[in-house]
C-alpha cells in the first residue's frame, strides 16, 4: 500500500532534477526547446541575445524602408531619381538577407546550417557590393554629365556581378559536399576567407570608383557620392577587422572554436547597419524628397549675376501700334509748342514757358473729335499747320493770363 506514494515521490524528484538541470544549462529558455536553438535565449551566453536583438531591429528597419519606397513610388516624377529604384530594392533585399543570416550564426551548426552559411555569406555580400558599385557608376555619371544610366542597366550590372559569386558558391558545394562527401562544417577558416576573394574585389572597386564621384560640375549629386564613400570605407574597415580576428585573433586568444561564430555574427550585423545608416536611409530620403525647380531664380543668393541694366526698348519688342502712337504724340507736342506762340514769325523768338512734366498729349481720337482732320489745308495765324487743333490753356495746363505776360 505504500508503494504508489513512493513511486510518485521518485517521479516528482526526477522531474525536479531534470528541470533544475535544464534550467542550469539553458537559463532563460523553455524546457521543450531544441538544443541547437539554446543560444537564442540563453542568458549565460548573452552575446546571442544582444546580436539577435540588433539583427531584429535591422530587419524591421529594412522592411520599413522598402515599404516607404513602395508607397512613394507613384509620386516620384524625376527621371534621375526614379531610375535607380530597382537597384535600391536589390540593395535593401541583400541587406535584409544579411540580418537574417545572422541568426544562422547564433544557433548551433549542423550540415544544413553550415551549407547555408557558406552559400549565402558570399552571395549576399556580393549583391550588396554590386549594388554599391552600380550606384558609384551612376553618381559618377550624374556628377560629370548630369544624366545617369537607365534603371535596367543598373539592375543588370548588379545581377550579373552577383551571379559570379553564385557560381563560386555552387561550385564549392558541388565539389566538396556532393562529390567528395565531406561534411559542410569541416572547413578551415582560411578556406572560408579564400572563397570570398571575389567579394573583396567588388568592395575595393566600389571604394575606388566612389572616390571619383566628387569630381564634376553638378554639385547636387556630390552628397550621394560622399555617403557612398563613407559606406564603402567603413565596410572595408569591418572586413579587415573580422578577417583578422577570424584567422588570427581567436587562435591567439585561445578561443578559436568558441569565438568563431560570434565574430562572424557581429560582422554581419555591423555591415548591415552600416549599409542602412550611411547608404539606404540617405538614398531613400533623396528619392522621396521633392527637388526644387532649377529654373526658379533665388533672389536671396548674392552669388547670382545681376540682370543687365539696358533700355526698355532694347530688351522688349514693342508693338507697332505703340510706336506709331508714340511718334504721333511727339508731333502733337511740337505742334502745340508752335501753336502756343513760342515761335512767331512777326515777333521773333520769345522765351519759352516752363512746362510741367505731365503735359497732356492728345491721341488720334482726341484730334478727330476736335475736328482736326478737316479737309482744309490752310495754316492758322500763329503758323500752326491745318489738321492740328489749337491748344488751349486748359490743354496745356497752365493759366492763359501767364501766357499773355510772356508774349
Amino acid at each position: 500500500m505504500k508503494t504508489p506514494p513512493a513511486l510518485a515521490l521518485l517521479l516528482v524528484s526526477a522531474v525536479g532534477s531534470s528541470s533544475s538541470e535544464n534550467s542550469s544549462t539553458s537559463r532563460g529558455c523553455g524546457l521543450d526547446l531544441l538544443p541547437q536553438y539554446v543560444s537564442l535565449c540563453d542568458l549565460d551566453a548573452i552575446w546571442g541575445i544582444v546580436v539577435e536583438a540588433v539583427a531584429g531591429a535591422g530587419v524591421l528597419t529594412t522592411l520599413l524602408l522598402m515599404l516607404i519606397l513602395l508607397v512613394r513610388l507613384p509620386f516620384v516624377k524625376d527621371k534621375e531619381k526614379k531610375s535607380p529604384l530597382g537597384l535600391h530594392f536589390l540593395f535593401l533585399l541583400g541587406t535584409l538577407g544579411l540580418f537574417g543570416l545572422t541568426f544562422a550564426f547564433i544557433i548551433r551548426e549542423d550540415e544544413t546550417i553550415c551549407s547555408t552559411r557558406r552559400f549565402l555569406w558570399g552571395v549576399l555580400f556580393a549583391l550588396c557590393f554590386s549594388c554599391l558599385l552600380g550606384q558609384a557608376w551612376r553618381v559618377r555619371r550624374l556628377v560629370r554629365h548630369g544624366k545617369g544610366p537607365s534603371g535596367w542597366h543598373l539592375v543588370g550590372l548588379a545581377t550579373g556581378l552577383m551571379l559570379v559569386q553564385v557560381i563560386v558558391a555552387v561550385e564549392w558545394l558541388v565539389l566538396n559536399v556532393v562529390r567528395d562527401k565531406k561534411r559542410a562544417c569541416s572547413y578551415e577558416p582560411i578556406d572560408f576567407v579564400l572563397a570570398l576573394i571575389y567579394v573583396m574585389v567588388l568592395m575595393v572597386v566600389s571604394l575606388g570608383l566612389s572616390l571619383f564621384t566628387l569630381c564634376g560640375k553638378f554639385k547636387k549629386w556630390k552628397k550621394n557620392g560622399a555617403c557612398l564613400i563613407v559606406t564603402t570605407f567603413l565596410s572595408v574597415l569591418i572586413w579587415v577587422a573580422w578577417v583578422t580576428m577570424y584567422l588570427f585573433g581567436n587562435e591567439e586568444l585561445g578561443h578559436r572554436d568558441t569565438w568563431s561564430d560570434p565574430t562572424l555574427a557581429v560582422a554581419l550585423v555591423s555591415s548591415g547597419w552600416v549599409f542602412v545608416i550611411f547608404h539606404a536611409i540617405p538614398e531613400v530620403h533623396c528619392t522621396i524628397l521633392s527637388s526644387p525647380q532649377e529654373n526658379t531664380p533665388n533672389y536671396f543668393d548674392t552669388s547670382q549675376p545681376r540682370m543687365r541694366e539696358t533700355a526698355f526698348e532694347e530688351d522688349i519688342q514693342l508693338p507697332r501700334s505703340y510706336m506709331e502712337n508714340k511718334a504721333f504724340s511727339m508731333d502733337e507736342h511740337n505742334a502745340a509748342l508752335r501753336t502756343a506762340g513760342f515761335r512767331n514769325g512777326s515777333l521773333g523768338s520769345r522765351p519759352s514757358a516752363p512746362f510741367r512734366s505731365n503735359v497732356y498729349q492728345p491721341t488720334e481720337m482726341a484730334v478727330v473729335l476736335n475736328g482736326g482732320t478737316g479737309p482744309s489745308a490752310q495754316k492758322s495765324e500763329g503758323g500752326t499747320p491745318a489738321g492740328f487743333p489749337l491748344m488751349t490753356s486748359h490743354d496745356l495746363e497752365f493759366p492763359y493770363d501767364g501766357l499773355k505776360e510772356l508774349q
